[in-house]
């Protein structure tokens, strides 16, 4: 019976000091939950140059076949294939030996046609005497008039041979220079300075003048080509208008920037040349053809890259990091910090993207600040701790 009052006494004392601490910690001061911490940016008004970008491709500024002008048998193959040729440069010979004999032939024709000239005009020479001689004789009835008539009929005979003779020697002429033409066309020459291609024959093969031996692309400028959509072909035309009654082209004037396929810029800017004449209906795009310096012929034909340009200008154009904004049910929305750092949350209307940035339209104001950072804890009227975050590189 003693033992069990002693258990008993002990659990009472236990509990008694049980509810004494749970009394003590009822009366102590309610402890406030930390202010959340987020990151901030200012909301900046500057002048913001925007840009598009298109695919291109780039081709030879000129694209000249090389085809011979004779038929005949390739001897020689003159270029190193993929190597910068200049104009006039031979990059194929054919073999010249039969047009080299044609030639001597027109020669000899030739000689022989002037030397038919120089007997016609001997016998014009004496049927003129003949006639000069005979015409008092004549006359005085010395001779028989027939005689005379016989003359002057020689004298004209003898002056039309004179005339043919001349037409026989243009035509030997004229044929020495066409086999003099196709001896030459046996060596066949680049039409322009350029980097050549491929040899599409080789040596031993007959070629003629319907065969393609090869192509040179002049490549200092090269072409590029981009296509404008419907939509970007009206926004670069309006408001434009012409000096000199020319067309205008869109992006005319404004310098181009072409990225290449690695990512790189290319050091040098290019201009527009020209813009087709229609939009294709199954694309609803228009092709646009613009032209770079290519001094070291570091692009070639076929390579694609990107062209971008500046299309508008946005002055004092209020910009927002693209991590304040939020889109909810099409609409957007921005946690800006104002007085007292209370969150208020604000409807904007966003323009376009300027790399990482936002251009806004209406919403915020200049100087304000947004949170870009933390914004699970941005509700509206809440107090925050913001912190102002380094402004990024902006990425063009």
């Amino acid at each position: 019976m003693v033992r069990g009052k002693r258990l008993g006494l002990g659990t009472v004392l236990i509990t008694g000091i049980a509810a004494l601490g749970m009394a003590g910690c009822g009366s102590g001061a309610a402890v406030d939950p930390p202010v959340p911490t987020v990151q901030v940016a200012t909301v900046q008004q500057k002048d913001e140059a925007l840009t598009s970008e298109w695919v291109a491709s780039m081709d030879g500024y000129v694209n000249a076949q090389i085809q011979p002008h004779v038929t005949g048998y390739l001897i020689r193959q003159d270029y190193r294939e993929g190597s910068v040729v200049r104009a006039g440069q031979v990059l194929f010979e054919i073999d010249p030996r039969p047009f080299q004999a044609a030639l001597d032939q027109a020669k000899g024709q030739l000689s022989q046609a002037e030397a038919q000239i120089v007997q016609a005009q001997a016998n014009l020479a004496k049927a003129n005497q003949d006639v000069e001689r005979d015409t008092p004789l004549a006359e005085a009835k010395a001779i028989a008039q027939s005689q005379l008539d016989d003359e002057v009929q020689a004298k004209a005979a003898a002056a039309a041979a004179v005339t043919a003779a001349q037409a026989a020697t243009t035509a030997a002429k004229a044929a020495v220079e066409q086999d003099a033409l196709n001896l030459s066309y046996t060596k066949i020459t680049s039409l322009v300075d350029g980097v050549a291609g491929i040899a599409q024959a080789q040596i031993g093969d007959l070629v003629s003048p319907t065969s393609v031996l090869t192509s040179v692309s002049q490549v200092q400028p090269i072409k590029v080509y981009f296509s404008l959509s419907e939509q970007d072909y009206l926004h670069a035309e309006d408001g434009r208008e012409s000096k000199s009654g020319a067309p205008v082209l869109p992006l005319d004037g404004v310098p181009l920037t072409l990225l290449l396929a690695d990512g790189s810029v290319y050091p040098h800017t290019g201009k527009v040349l020209w813009t087709d004449r229609q939009i294709d209906p199954s694309t609803g795009t228009i092709r646009v053809a613009a032209a770079f310096p290519n001094k070291d012929n570091e692009l070639r034909p076929g390579e694609y890259g990107t062209i971008r340009a500046v299309t508008d200008e946005r002055h004092n154009a209020l910009v927002v990091p693209q991590a304040a904004v939020t889109e909810l049910q099409g609409t957007y929305e921005v946690a800006v910090v104002g007085p007292a750092n209370k969150v208020n949350v604000q409807q904007v209307q966003v323009g376009p993207q300027v790399g990482s940035n936002w251009i806004i339209n209406q919403g915020v104001g200049a100087g304000e600040r947004v949170v870009v950072g933390g914004l699970q804890y941005a509700r509206p009227g809440a107090t925050v701790n913001p912190e102002p975050v380094a402004a990024a590189p902006e990425a063009r």
